[in-house]
């Protein structure tokens, strides 16, 4: 269905909105992202002679807990389908006149602890300029397609820089700012970046290169989930910022341009998942956690936004650091509502919210005072409201769509329909269209009208640039393997990120940060503004200092080995030093290169011999993934010796990662364990585990040509001769093709430990 369309000059839930014409304008006619145009849940269109058709255009049988986009005559959704180790997570692009599929690419979930079926809980992103869909998989898989579907580019974020999983399975969904991907995770990676903490990343949008890192938040006892609070963007104080919620309990506010961590307002223990909305000076949110300050559950609250960025007075935790903290009087009001997933919507400032028992309420954003209070469900989850043309479009957890008039004193429910399925993916309308994904079917509504008016989007007021004060190295994280080599661009940025041109051959030296707590150095060479790794490199990593004129910038670097590789801990060196786990305990930490490794694992001695143990001072890290390898690496066997500590009542869960599968020995279950997701890819068969007693695992994974797989293990007491038969063999329909190798522990409660030694990789070819 086509309209005419026609420009408003309105007033909107954050401001006046200018006219700009359709060529100027992306928003009209299209929802880019989770949020839609105005980033809080609104709507451009106002619909003449409304009328709400219950009767679907078209549905789809795909299960969805997120919002479907729209753009260009195509909506992209984000689903799953099938079950078991079959389950695959799916963007979808659609005709948007008749729902048919024109494409889809399809990802499977690998290596997380994702329960039950919570995939796509979130969005796509559209980028207006090139038409690419930008997909965050529940597992960390950062992928870029093309208009018709072809894959650009893609980034592990969990094998290259150690995305930690959660069984919540909450992934949110990527932004675009200008040239610039923003993703989200809670990573434990190496240096200055191992502790947990949950990190925000730039990316090129057009290439995944790594541009910065930012962790404005802290760790535990804060830190206790991940979020999936979406950062809402502004230009304020002549920088281009963000705003998110954190799963250590914090409002952040980020400089996009380069990652700066600007400022933070603690008001929970644990994570707000809630996006943040922008009313006039201020942030409000809502949460479901422990209050930092009272003993109650949840809040919704408002604060005001500092007025000069650049003179920040909050103190800065000097174990924790983060961003500056911000004192508790820039709290503007409260309200004791409690949610923990569903975000405000705003609207010409009133703020409408679901909460936990299944309740909207209308909030008035100035005061904080409700409004009035509706009764939709028993309980809600993930979806919030979305508002259109007076009305609020509200999906509920046990399957009941609502259309609520709202633009008189009272709510006013229009209409009240039932959909199959569980209701938790967000609404979003486009073009007179409301389309709504269920866990069992995507729904396509029409809203039957005489007129659509579609209002201007706000103007994207970027910062004006000013002089260039440093260098911004393209990538700024490498990874190399032993003779391989890769080019840096650099790009001239201004003290608040702006890139104001580029820059040329830069002068290369080592560089390693005062705070540092391991002094190494990557062990690789530039020439000019290339930097590579002799055929016989060190597993190594470090950082680089580059200098143009006075201008200088940063970058940090891995080196991993090629295969084969091997490793015995024999020449490590174990002394009592800061950092350890166990006080007073001569150890060593683990190669720096490992991602992930320095806090999980510890190098110590073990009846004469060196050997790796997990660490148990950390529960966060109870389940511990670290990879030593290339996230490419494929058609590898890899073998170690493992043991368990404990007794023969308690023991703990140590195995090894091949190309994105774990083979473990499961301590108290007496297994040998294929898994890749415990729900969907695991395999088993019993094989006796005696506490501290060393056994060998070998693995092994071979892929057919038509997708489909074969994983194999073996294992066997270390010091008895090898078995000429697999222990366990697991047939996989979808086998996946490359991954990472590392090493797993998992010690419930952080009880028990597990070992790990003699550490080989080895080509299959």
């Amino acid at each position: 269905m086509k309209f005419s369309l026609r420009v408003f000059l309105i007033l909107a839930s954050i401001g006046n909105l200018a006219t700009v014409s359709m060529a100027e304008d992306v928003h009209q006619g299209n929802w880019l992202g989770w949020r839609g145009p105005l980033q809080a849940g609104v709507s451009l269109e106002t619909f003449a002679g409304f009328e709400f058709n219950e009767e679907p255009v078209w549905t789809d049988a795909i299960s969805g807990q997120g919002t479907p986009v729209v753009f260009n005559g195509r909506i992209y959704s984000w689903g799953y389908r099938g079950s078991g180790p079959d389950l695959e997570e799916v963007v979808q692009a659609r005709n948007e006149e008749n729902g048919e599929v024109i494409w889809e690419y399809v990802t499977h979930d690998f290596l997380s602890d994702t329960i039950y079926n919570r995939y796509s809980i979130g969005a796509v992103a559209v980028d207006p300029a090139t038409g690419n869909v930008i997909v965050a998989t529940t597992y960390g898989l950062v992928t870029c397609l093309s208009e018709e579907g072809e894959e650009l580019w893609q980034v592990s974020m969990m094998e290259r820089f150690g995305r930690l999983t959660f069984p919540n399975g909450r992934a949110g969904s990527p932004i675009i700012d200008g040239d610039i991907l923003i993703v989200r995770g809670v990573t434990s990676y190496w240096g200055a970046n191992g502790p947990a903490r949950d990190r925000f990343f730039g990316f090129s949008k057009d290439t995944g290169e790594h541009l910065w890192t930012s962790v404005p938040g802290v760790g535990p006892p804060f830190l206790r989930d991940t979020s999936m609070s979406t950062p809402f963007l502004e230009t304020r104080d002549g920088k281009r910022v963000f705003y998110a919620g954190t799963g250590c309990g914090n409002i952040v506010c980020v400089n996009v341009n380069d990652g700066t961590a600007l400022w933070r307002w603690q008001v929970s223990k644990g994570g707000i998942n809630s996006s943040p909305v922008v009313y006039n000076d201020s942030v409000i949110n809502i949460h479901g956690k422990e209050n930092l300050d009272t003993t109650e559950m949840g809040r919704m609250f408002r604060i005001k936004i500092p007025e000069d960025f650049d003179e920040i007075e909050g103190e800065v935790d000097p174990a924790q650091k983060g961003a500056p903290r911000l004192s508790g009087d820039v709290e503007v009001w409260r309200e004791t509502l409690e949610m923990f997933t569903s975000s405000p919507t705003l609207h010409n400032g009133k703020i409408y919210q679901m909460v936990k028992t299944g309740s909207l309420y209308c909030v008035d954003a100035e005061s904080g005072e409700i409004d009035w209070e509706m009764k939709l469900a028993n309980s809600q989850l993930h979806a919030s409201p979305l508002y259109a043309s007076g009305r609020l479009f509200v999906s509920t957890f046990p399957g009941e769509f609502y259309v609520i008039n709202v633009e008189g004193d009272e709510p006013v429910i229009e209409n009240q329909i039932k959909l199959d399925g569980n209701g938790i993916g967000t609404p979003s309308i486009c073009n007179g269209r409301v389309y709504v994904h269920t866990t069992e079917k995507l729904y396509a509504f029409e809203v039957k009208n005489s007129g659509i008016e579609y209002a201007a989007s706000p103007e994207v007021v970027m910062p004006e640039p000013g002089e260039a004060a440093k260098l911004l190295p393209v990538p700024s994280d490498v990874l190399l393997r032993s003779g391989e080599s890769a080019t840096v661009r650099l790009k001239k940025q201004d003290a608040g990120g702006m890139i104001v041109g580029d820059a040329g051959v830069a002068s290369w030296e080592t560089f390693i940060p005062p705070s540092a707590k391991v002094k190494a150095t990557m062990d690789a060479s530039f020439d000019g503004n290339t930097i590579s790794s002799g055929g016989d490199a060190a597993l190594s990593a470090g950082a680089w200092k580059g200098t143009e004129g006075d201008l200088t910038g940063f970058l940090r670097g891995r080196v991993i080995s090629n295969l084969p590789y091997t490793e015995d801990f024999e020449g490590y060196q174990l002394s009592e030093k800061p950092g350890g786990s166990v006080a007073g305990r001569a150890f060593d930490f683990p190669p720096l290169p490992w991602i992930g490794a320095r806090l999980k694992w510890e190098v110590i001695e073990n009846d004469g011999n060196k050997v790796l143990s997990k660490t148990l001072d950390r529960v966060l890290f109870q389940r511990s993934l670290s990879f030593i390898g290339h996230p490419d690496l494929t058609n590898y066997t890899l073998q170690a010796n493992v043991m368990t500590d404990g007794s023969r009542r308690i023991k703990s869960v140590v195995g090894l990662i091949n190309q994105r599968y774990i083979f473990s020995l499961v301590g108290n279950a007496n297994l040998l364990e294929v898994s890749s997701n415990h729900e969907r890819v695991k395999e088993s068969v019993p094989f006796s585990i005696s506490a501290n007693t060393w056994y060998t695992l070998k693995t092994h994974v071979d892929v057919a040509e038509d997708g489909s797989g074969v994983v194999r293990a073996k294992a066997w007491p270390a010091d008895q001769p090898e078995p000429a038969a697999w222990t366990i063999e697991v047939e996989h329909k979808n086998a996946h093709k490359k991954g990472a190798p590392g090493i797993f522990g998992f010690a419930p409660q952080s009880q028990k430990t597990v070992f790990v030694d003699n550490i080989s990789i080895s080509s299959n070819e």
